[in-house]
Formats: structure tokens, sequence, C-alpha cells
């Protein structure tokens, strides 16, 4: 510094005693009170599940038709070669399952996920397939009667029944062959 002529010297600064720090100023955020913060847990969003598409309720019955429906209820997945070979059903678990036409069980086996499946073969090499049923009431080689009960639609969520129309190994279009 240099001392200007006839101006007073700057005062010094208070000075604390040896070992009691320094005066710090007040920080300019210190002016004003910090905003209260709300420190309570929030609770995470809990979103509601999402209800299974409505594809529509199968078609009053045509006398024409080959097949009568297994069940009753609302398709919520419609055939697509290649991505769903049938349709699935949505219906309350427990409710009966009935043979879409006369024919011979061919098969009851289980799928990768542990559902039953039941094969039923009818004339002119037509296999029905109804999958993830329980307490099945027919054995292999049983014949069936259209409309008679097989098996009941195994609990899921949600529970529905995967019903397969096929010609030999060939999968169609359910709605070919019912009303």
């Amino acid at each position: 510094m240099i001392p200007v002529a006839g101006a007073t010297p700057p005062s010094r600064p208070a000075t604390a005693a040896p070992g009691q720090g320094s005066n710090t100023p007040t920080p300019p955020s210190a002016v004003a009170p910090l905003p209260s913060v709300d420190a309570t847990p929030q609770a995470p969003a809990v979103e509601a599940p999402v209800p299974a598409p409505d594809i529509g309720r199968p078609s009053t019955p045509a006398t024409s038709a080959p097949f009568i429906y297994p069940v009753q209820g609302d398709i919520i997945r419609a055939y697509n070669p290649g991505r769903n070979e049938g349709i699935d059903i949505g219906v309350p678990a427990g409710t009966s399952v009935k043979a879409a036409a006369a024919g011979t069980v061919a098969a009851i086996t289980q799928n990768t996920n542990g559902a039953q499946i039941v094969v039923v073969r009818h004339t002119g090499n037509i296999l029905t397939v109804y999958v993830n049923v329980d307490d099945l009431s027919v054995a292999k080689d049983d014949s069936v009667t259209q409309g008679q009960s097989i098996a009941k639609v195994a609990a899921g969520s949600p529970s529905f029944l995967h019903f397969e129309v096929r010609d030999g190994l060939e999968s169609v279009d359910p709605a070919d062959y019912l009303p």
C-alpha cells in the first residue's frame, strides 16, 4: 500500500486471541434462512395392474359351425400364426372346459411351464388343443362327446384357457371352426 498524503491510515481489523480462530464474514446465503425441507420418505407410487385387453366375446352360435367354444369368456389374445397358435379365452379358474367336438383324447402332457395340455383328435385329421387346464376328467384314448366336460381352467393371473385347432400339425384359425 502506498500512503496517500493527508489520508488517515486504514484501521486494523480486530484480531482474536491466539487459538480462538478468526472472525469469518457472514456468507450471503446466510442472510435469508434456507427453506424448510420435508425429510419424510415418500411412499413409491403403486401402479394399478393393467387389465387384459378385451378382444371381444364369441359371437352367437351358428348351426353350421363344427365346434363349440370350450368355455364362454372374452378372447384376451387373438390367433396370430407364429406368435399365438390359438386363442386365449379369459375365464375364472375352475371353469369347466368342454370338448369342442366329439373325438378321442389323443394325448395328455405338460408344456415347459408345467401347464397341462389335453389334445383331442377329431374326424378329418383335425386336433383341438386345450392348455392351462387342471382337474382332468378324461384319460388318454377316452372317447368324448361335444360339450362333455374334460377339465377345469387352472388358476393364474389372469386365468385363461388357451385353445388351438390344428389340421395335422399345422395350426389353423379357430374362428374358422367356431360359431
